[in-house]
């Protein structure tokens, strides 16, 4: 049977998934798209409770055929990959390790990068506050490249209990005046504060870190993207552990 009409229930109910934050959350699931995100589910041994295939794709056993336009209306992408699947949302769990703390960072391209990064550097924990971007929305999701399931995602809705539970220093940028990031001491249990990208970390995140670092910048830089800003901090921890 292949599925050809928007108005079918389980194309309302994937479309909705894939748009609507709030239902995401309701149902503890998610919509990935794409053969690379679906195989890095199935290694992190995510449930996956339906695989999508468009008409055009090598569908495997057990997928569910959609016609060519179903699928790109539901994936809201100009060139649908031709697979989707609907996943479980992880459970968030308590935090253990190294972990970075994002407050308000808005741009779910933004948030899926600083995931793919902390995954790929060793990073244990991604907690975002409740302004920050959905981070299982499709765009967080592909920007994440598989990140989102090699380490824990808690969306949190105020980062202040989670600051105070957590076991271990932490650090925060700052645009100047913080020690420089080469040199500063990152051994040990740490965790990074990120904050949006217009305002940088608040004032009150701030008070809450043991060190600040500033990232040093050629003449006339006025700032980074959070996301890039993020990935030299966590290569820099990387490095200094002698994990390069």
């Amino acid at each position: 049977m292949k599925l050809t009409s928007r108005d079918n229930p389980k194309v309302k109910h994937w479309t909705k998934l894939a748009s609507d934050g709030r239902y995401r959350r309701s149902k503890g699931r998610a919509l990935i798209e794409g053969p690379h995100l679906v195989q890095a589910a199935r290694q992190a041994g995510v449930e996956i409770h339906a695989l999508l295939a468009s008409e055009n794709a090598r569908p495997e056993d057990g997928a569910i055929i959609l016609s060519q336009g179903i699928l790109a209306s539901i994936v809201e992408t100009e060139t649908p990959q031709g697979v989707a699947a609907e996943i479980s949302i992880p459970s968030a769990k308590a935090v253990h390790g190294d972990c970075v703390f994002l407050e308000g960072v808005q741009d779910p391209g933004n948030v899926g990068a600083i995931i793919r990064s902390a995954a790929a550097l060793g990073v244990k924990n991604v907690v975002l506050d409740g302004a920050c971007a959905d981070p299982w929305s499709p765009k967080a999701l592909r920007a994440g490249m598989g990140g989102h399931f090699n380490l824990l995602v808690n969306a949190v809705g105020s980062l202040e209990e989670e600051l105070a539970r957590f076991a271990g220093r932490v650090l925060c940028t700052v645009p100047r005046g913080g020690a420089a990031l080469a040199k500063a001491d990152l051994s040990g249990t740490i965790a990074w504060i990120f904050g949006s990208e217009g305002q940088g970390v608040s004032e009150a995140m701030t008070k809450h870190a043991d060190l600040k670092v500033s990232i040093p910048m050629a003449d006339g830089g006025e700032s980074l993207n959070v996301a890039a800003a993020a990935a030299i901090c966590f290569y820099e921890t990387f490095r200094q552990r002698g994990d390069s």
